[in-house]
């Protein structure tokens, strides 16, 4: 009787997932061959292709983004892979691990504006070495960020994109026998890295592989940190098709429908360059592993492997203070390092306008998050999906949000939204909202799920309790820390989600996301500071939350506190 019940909830998990992409898709296609009857469009052409193809630099948006995407991906694969081989189960391991964690929750936008604070030519890095290294008595002409090779933005998605393959590393290793491995490994003369490689890397990266596809569709793809970091002349393709999505123009929707086609492909063309990537990279350690070489002296690519995850640690911290700092600034002229005064002026000033948009994002946040939570402890109760190997096909279908390009669905899930008289509003972006959430949040609490003991569920069990009456007396009691985790993960992502607010409202619902890029293309650094530090604090809140409510609920009971 299992068997059926679990293929009925991966249904209704394809269903839920699934539906909006395949419909999302099909809006973005069939404008992208002519057809779109609101628009006087009736047949079938490769008209807006041509059209597509004869934009100005347009195959230089492509080449950027897709290299930008592989060179992130490899990079931040490489940093995490490097450093967990060289000090898993150490101290120094221990300790990154907890400066890491919380980076989780800082939104890509937040962390993008917290390195470029950091690197602009009048920025905080430059002001410390300056007059007296540098000679710059005003801010240098130097094209940063926005640098035409998009270098700033690799930099940005790599401290961006290590955190979350850190924490997904970390929830793999317990199925690894790591300290059999690396004694066996240590045994044979292996250094600690090499060991790593030849016996635990494989089995690791299948673990994995999923979450590696998905940090490299999101850098392919991305929209609001290219807007925030990435070059401008030209911008990237999915900048270029999010801009041409706005355009005044109506008839620029069937070349936006092209450009999100393209996106596609372009991302089809990433994962298959990725494949490669991985039976070359699988050839060339299979060739080191019988070649006998020992590695043992491997001390500099520990090091190495340390000094990146503590760059990208240090880098989005050491940033977001410095928003905090820019929020409050007076006259801060360069080159001085701090500023001479700090007022509160700015915060009063620009509070009347953030509280609307906050509070749509609060809403929006708290809305998606606990409809994906209440859907979350249905699916586990009748569909057992916690177990990823168990109920393959369902932890396979979570990434499916996470490995379609934003871009070209949301696009198209606009385009029928518009074509159908639907007026965009609040429910319609809560319902795009949930699609992202929910993954996540279904990830976050499939694993303690799972852990639950059984024996607490019999015994309620024997004294004839009812299996709803256990649940939400015993279970979900048991679960209580980490149904407010999963919440907080959902809060995050919801905060974070940015070109699905932007097309689905068609702008006419702010949040403090929306509002934050808006601003990164010019404006008053402190009003900027403002709104990404309450982007950023925001998830960290969620989390806070999460880690007190139990503290405080549970005061006399010390097992369920943690």
């Amino acid at each position: 009787m299992a068997q059926p019940t679990r293929l009925g909830g991966n249904a209704l998990l394809a269903l839920i997932l699934g539906l909006p992409i395949l419909a999302g898709l099909a809006g973005t296609i069939l404008p992208a061959f002519g057809y779109l009857p609101a628009l006087g469009g009736f047949r079938v052409t490769l008209a807006h292709f041509a059209e597509l193809a004869g934009q100005p630099h347009i195959l230089r948006s492509v080449l950027t983004g897709l290299a930008a995407g592989l060179l992130t991906t490899v990079a931040a694969t490489a940093v995490v892979g490097t450093f967990v081989a060289g000090f898993a189960g150490t101290p120094t391991f221990a300790r990154i691990q907890h400066l890491v964690s919380p980076l989780l929750a800082v939104p890509h936008a937040a962390a993008a504006f917290a390195l470029a604070f950091l690197v602009a030519p009048s920025g905080f890095l430059l002001r410390l070495i300056s007059p007296e290294v540098t000679g710059f008595t005003r801010p240098p002409d130097w094209l940063l960020p926005n640098d035409p090779f998009a270098l700033t933005m690799i930099a940005g998605l790599i401290a961006k994109e290590v955190p979350f393959l850190f924490l997904v590393t970390l929830a793999a290793l317990p199925q690894l026998a790591v300290t059999r491995a690396s004694r066996l490994a240590a045994a044979l003369g292996y250094g600690r890295v090499a060991g790593f490689a030849v016996c635990l890397w494989p089995a690791l990266y299948r673990q994995i592989r999923l979450s590696v596809f998905a940090v490299l569709v999101y850098s392919v793809s991305v929209v609001d940190v290219a807007m925030i970091l990435g070059p401008k002349l030209p911008p990237t393709l999915p900048v270029r098709v999010t801009q041409w999505a706005g355009d005044d123009d109506l008839g620029a929707r069937f070349l936006a429908s092209a450009g999100a086609f393209l996106q596609l492909g372009v991302v089809v063309a990433a994962m298959a360059i990725w494949i490669a990537l991985e039976r070359i990279g699988k050839a060339v350690l299979a060739r080191l592993t019988f070649s006998g070489r020992r590695f043992a002296r491997d001390g500099a690519v520990r090091a190495a492997g340390a000094l990146a995850m503590t760059t990208c640690t240090v880098t989005i911290f050491a940033g977001l203070s410095l928003l905090s700092i820019w929020s409050v600034a007076g006259l801060w002229p360069f080159p001085d390092a701090l500023p001479g005064s700090l007022t509160p002026n700015t915060w009063m000033r620009i509070l009347p306008q953030l509280w609307a948009p906050l509070g749509t994002t609060v809403a929006l946040a708290l809305s998606a998050s606990s409809l994906a939570l209440v859907f979350t402890i249905l699916l586990l109760y009748r569909n057992g999906i916690a177990s990823s190997r168990k109920n393959a096909g369902g932890y396979r279908l979570l990434y499916l949000p996470l490995l379609v390009p934003e871009i070209s669905f949301i696009f198209g899930l606009q385009v029928l939204m518009l074509s159908a008289g639907l007026t965009p509003g609040f429910a319609s972006v809560l319902a795009v909202h949930f699609v992202f959430v929910l993954p996540y949040v279904v990830l976050s609490l499939s694993a303690p799920w799972r852990e639950v003991d059984p024996r607490f569920e019999k015994i309620a069990a024997g004294f004839g309790k009812p299996a709803l009456e256990i649940l939400f007396a015993v279970r979900l009691p048991l679960l209580f820390r980490a149904c407010l985790t999963a919440l907080a993960v959902g809060f995050a992502v919801s905060i974070s989600l940015y070109l699905p607010t932007l097309l689905i409202g068609s702008g006419r619902l702010t949040t403090i996301t929306t509002e934050a890029v808006a601003l990164s293309s010019g404006g008053d650094r402190r009003v900027i500071g403002i709104y990404a530090l309450v982007q950023g604090l925001l998830p960290f809140l969620a989390f806070l939350v999460a880690s007190l409510g139990p503290q405080l609920l549970f005061r006399n009971r010390r097992a369920m506190r943690t």
